[in-house]
């Protein structure tokens, strides 16, 4: 059977899958070339993260399909439920990448409370030249110590966001339609641990006594923040999006931005990817990633072992 890793795939998901009689092809076909090659090849496992997108038309065209798999937590560019109801397997790796993605959480947190970056923006350019100046422009950082980390979305990932920020010494709140508590085990080098149990509280509570707001939602049809949401929250509020584009209102960021109401923000999601808006790129108080989250070799390896592990476990059964 053959497999198109189409957006890559680890190399010891390659080995996993080769070793038990697969053939991995990760040659990068065009999205509209995609059905072709599936036809073409004999595909029975497409493997996507992001980027490719497995819609009807393909899943109408394609009867050599067994499995879809997603490398990640998100299915929006996967027509999921249509593909169950013709029969395909639809799987991904929901635990492989919530670490990777709470440690850039934190990479956008630390950055934006002490300017990192925007002294990395003019440090190159004024360094030489006005050391004091920018001395004194970027004395003024906060620390994260002590301070309410308010989670969006209370799910995998937010609950290894709130891992990390318990063993920073963080207050942590959180806001989930589905989860009503959760357990946290933080664990220590020396294989001590403690459990902290977090009860999930209403939004409203949570916009209006976070120092800091982090959102792990799946892709919505409306904003979950927007020009509202932010009139709740404290003033100088840090708004982190690691997330989905399209649940923060990037216009309405900007204005808070602007008016003083955040003091940074932090994205590594994007209304319009692949090509985020000027306003959002050139903002000095935005620190920017190009959505790479789960973008860690330790993710790729799980990533690509567990859905390997996953594909060989579901071709056996129907064998």
């Amino acid at each position: 059977m053959k497999v198109l890793a189409n957006d890559g795939i680890s190399k010891s998901g390659i080995k996993v899958l080769e070793k038990a009689g697969f053939e991995v092809i990760t040659t990068k076909v065009a999205q509209e070339q995609v059905a072709n090659f599936i036809n073409t090849h004999q595909i029975s496992v497409i493997l996507v993260r992001s980027a490719t997108k497995v819609r009807q038309e393909i899943i109408d065209n394609c009867p050599s399909l067994k499995i879809i798999g997603r490398g990640g937590v998100g299915m929006d560019n996967i027509d999921v439920t249509y593909a169950r109801e013709k029969g395909i397997h639809v799987i991904n790796t929901p635990a492989s990448s919530s670490e990777s993605v709470a440690e850039l959480v934190f990479a956008h947190l630390f950055t934006g409370v002490r300017f990192l970056h925007d002294a990395n923006r003019n440090m190159p350019l004024e360094g030489d030249t006005h050391f004091e100046g920018l001395k004194k422009a970027y004395a003024n950082g906060i620390e994260l110590r002590g301070k309410t980390l308010g989670i969006i979305g209370f799910g995998r990932i937010g609950q290894a966001v709130a891992k990390m920020a318990l063993g920073l010494g963080m207050r942590v709140i959180a806001s989930d339609k589905f989860v009503g508590e959760a357990v946290i085990r933080v664990d220590f080098y020396n294989d001590q641990f403690i459990n902290v149990a977090i009860q999930t509280e209403p939004m409203e509570d949570l916009l209006k006594h976070s120092d800091f707001i982090t959102l792990h939602v799946p892709a919505q049809d409306e904003y979950v923040i927007g020009r509202e949401e932010f009139k709740m929250m404290k003033d100088n509020v840090g708004i982190i999006n690691a997330a989905r584009g399209g649940i923060l209102d990037e216009v309405a960021l900007i204005d808070a931005l602007d008016e003083e109401k955040v003091l940074f923000a932090g994205l590594d999601v994007f209304e319009n990817e692949p090509t985020p808006e000027i306003k959002i790129l050139m903002h000095p108080k935005i620190s920017l990633t190009p959505h790479i989250g789960a973008a860690t070799l330790e993710a790729q390896d799980r990533i690509g072992t567990e859905l390997a592990e996953q594909i060989i476990s579901i071709l056996k059964t129907e064998k």
